[in-house]
């Protein structure tokens, strides 16, 4: 088995459909990379994954909104195809196996799922039990 990892923003709300008497959420993730040219000319390339999480667990779709941070993973297929104007070009898709919500591009714009995750890192922290020297390290 293949798996590809993504993080990246969702390009649009997700669809959800069903097909064949499964669920389907389908969405595209945008990674975009900067880097500098041979020039030293600052460039930007962005890489669209379109995906389609087939799951009986749809709960998530509502917070797959544009912009969305999210971690993705699963198999990849790549498509050849030729564009209207003949010339050749290729698809990058993904049959998800994972999907996490990470952030938000627009924070604090009710696009947010704060409220599955606590305020601050404090709820993950281990209780003080001694100092360092139960550190596994």
């Amino acid at each position: 088995m293949i798996k590809l990892q993504v993080i990246g923003h969702l390009g649009k709300d997700c669809t959800t459909n069903m097909v064949s008497g499964k669920n389907v959420i389908n969405f595209t993730v945008a990674h975009s990379e900067k880097y500098k040219d041979s020039t030293g000319t600052q460039k930007e390339r962005t890489i669209w994954v379109d995906c389609a999480y087939w799951t009986d667990r749809t709960a998530i779709a509502p917070y797959l909104k544009k912009g969305q941070l999210v971690y993705v993973e699963g198999s990849p297929d790549v498509r050849a195809y030729a564009k209207s104007d003949g010339s050749p070009a290729a698809a990058l898709s993904l049959r998800v196996l994972n999907v996490q919500l990470l952030g938000s591009a627009k924070e604090g714009l009710g696009n947010s799922t704060t409220a599955e995750r606590p305020a601050s890192s404090e709820a993950y922290a281990p209780a003080a039990s001694g100092g360092s020297d139960d550190l596994p390290f």
